[in-house]
């Protein structure tokens, strides 16, 4: 009786924390998707919606007159096309690079690799600076060229000691019966290693994406052609704009407040990644702790 009892104690003290556990989690998860939410409404809401309410969870009035007025520069599609083009190549280098130096850095037997692990923590630390890397940047030719928002943060640190310890935590008898089958380093890398590191891969690759699409001060730095600038410079100049006057080139003869547009444009920047990280969610957990978990 006395088993059963203190079991009964215990089941019910189990639910009550899942009760409490479950409502906490809630509560933290309405705080973090509130803004969010009132940033989405905002972006929706009519002029005198926006003038007379400062929180807008849901518009009573819907209006597209902030979209129209960033859709209506001619620039902006270029600029998405830009950010586009650099996302993509840039997260196709990044995982290029990373991934064979990880694997390279890996293994045991390669002579030096103590050093170079300890230039790679170290530049996690220390960096050059905003002065010396543009100096860098434009001694080997990369000012005004797309180049120049791809090659410089090329490798992550952080992403590459995740990835080189995933390499790590595999057994290491996979290369030494590939070896024996008659493979070489390049084919254990793409047609063993490779595979099971898709867990890893789509989420660094998440990383760097986000990264890319996000590129701002890289491209003031190093564009010196407005027609070249990414997607976010481009809202930025929109948003500079709307506070002040009317946007050149524009077909929107009125234009909508300033918070408005401010609210679209976080929308306009925030959407893409939001549509593609769906697709790797169910590897950004566990691609991300399996790169964690051994040193």
């Amino acid at each position: 009786m006395e088993h059963t009892s203190s079991k009964r104690k215990q089941t019910l003290g189990s639910r009550l924390f899942n009760i409490a556990n479950y409502t906490v989690l809630t509560l933290i998860a309405l705080i973090c998707l509130l803004p969010f939410i009132n940033v989405i409404a905002s972006s929706f809401a009519s002029t005198q919606e926006v003038v007379s309410n400062r929180f807008i969870l849901f518009p009573t009035t819907f209006s597209l007159d902030a979209y129209r007025y960033i859709l209506s520069t001619p620039t902006i599609f270029k600029g998405l096309g830009v950010s586009i083009g650099v996302t993509v190549v840039g997260t196709v280098v990044s995982m290029a690079l990373t991934a064979l130096m990880a694997y390279g850095l890996s293994r045991r037997y390669l002579r030096g690799r103590n050093v170079i692990n300890f230039v790679v923590v170290f530049s996690m630390l220390f960096s050059g600076g905003m002065i010396p890397t543009f100096l860098v940047v434009k001694g080997v030719g990369l000012i005004d060229s797309y180049w120049s928002l791809i090659l410089p943060v090329a490798v992550n640190a952080f992403n590459l000691i995740i990835m080189r310890n995933f390499f790590q935590a595999l057994p290491d008898e996979l290369e030494e019966s590939a070896k024996i089958d008659g493979s070489n380093d390049l084919g254990i890398f793409f047609k063993i290693m490779l595979p099971l590191a898709l867990p890893s891969i789509a989420t660094i690759s998440l990383f760097y994406a986000v990264t890319y699409w996000n590129t701002y001060m890289t491209a003031i730095l190093y564009l010196t052609d407005s027609n070249k600038w990414p997607i976010q410079v481009l809202l930025r100049q929109i948003v500079i704009v709307s506070s002040g006057m009317q946007a050149e080139g524009t077909s929107v003869d009125v234009i909508p407040p300033a918070q408005t547009i401010k609210m679209a444009v976080i929308v306009v920047a925030t959407v893409p990644m939001l549509i593609a990280y769906p697709f790797v969610q169910k590897h950004f957990t566990k691609g991300a702790l399996l790169g964690a978990v051994k040193g």
